[in-house]
């Protein structure tokens, strides 16, 4: 299986070939992708949600950002790995954000950050990353960092000046060097004419069939997750084995049946 890279990704595009995206944020969720062969792994700022039980991902720091991204390496040493830039870390200065990015890309071992951007100026951000040799994902629609402004989980792009605006700044993320564009919780039409506007792939999240690509949170698609998005499709059930597991332990070690010897070889 040959590596995922930014050109690879491209040729998806040109070729019509579905791109795959599913996040981790540990080794073992790592290894297990790895395994299967997904296109990217992102490593999402979504662990707030995850791992850190948090009703938004705004408390997410660089450093944890780091730490996760660096276990999913561990676990997939060749994959395309995407990091999340958090909260606050791309929209003080040029500066500040490359140093954040270049800490996801040495420490973390990250191939290539995404950036929630949230306002057009930001674009000079974007641009800054990649002008410093870092590939970024543009990720646009629905930001999660900016959840309390737009006043919970909602989708974008319901009206026609949300839909160009939508397709405005998607444009001038590419023009800016994204080389794609993650798009989240928009109406299906209006993520089918940013699919087209654009050269750089796009993959969507609860943006309908017409994207390069979908991408889900991996604890959603397993159902690990208490609640899964609408958006989302569940293809196990993972949360009831585990449960089921854990309580055939408990019992085996109150009945006395759990094995508390074994024989060395």
């Amino acid at each position: 299986m040959s590596k995922t890279t930014v050109v690879s990704l491209q040729k998806k595009k040109q070729m019509g070939e579905p791109i795959v995206l599913l996040t981790a944020y540990d080794c073992i969720m790592g290894q297990l992708l790895a395994e299967v062969g997904v296109d990217i792994v992102l490593v999402g700022d979504s662990l707030g949600n995850v791992f850190q039980g948090d009703t938004t991902t705004q408390s997410v720091t660089i450093s944890q950002m780091v730490y996760h991204t660096a276990a999913v390496r561990r676990g997939w040493p060749d994959g395309f790995i995407v990091a999340d830039m958090p909260f606050m870390t791309a929209v003080v200065s040029e500066a500040d954000t490359v140093r954040h990015a270049g800490r996801l890309i040495q420490s973390g071992r990250a191939d290539a950050v995404k950036i929630e951007v949230m306002h057009a100026r930001q674009l000079p951000l974007l641009a800054a990353v990649v002008a410093s040799g870092i590939p970024v994902m543009a990720h646009i629609g629905f930001t999660p960092q900016a959840v309390t402004q737009l006043g919970g989980y909602r989708v974008q792009g319901r009206t026609d000046a949300s839909a160009a605006a939508c397709l405005e700044l998607a444009k001038q993320c590419e023009a800016q060097g994204a080389f794609s564009v993650l798009l989240e919780l928009v109406p299906d039409a209006v993520s089918k004419q940013i699919t087209a506007a654009v050269s750089v792939p796009v993959i969507g999240v609860g943006a309908g069939p017409s994207c390069d690509g979908q991408g889900l949170v991996s604890t959603d698609v397993v159902g690990l997750s208490p609640k899964v998005p609408q958006f989302a499709t569940q293809y196990a059930d993972v949360r009831s084995s585990m449960k089921q597991a854990f309580s055939s332990f408990q019992a085996a070690v109150s009945d006395g049946s759990f094995p508390t010897s074994f024989t060395q070889a």
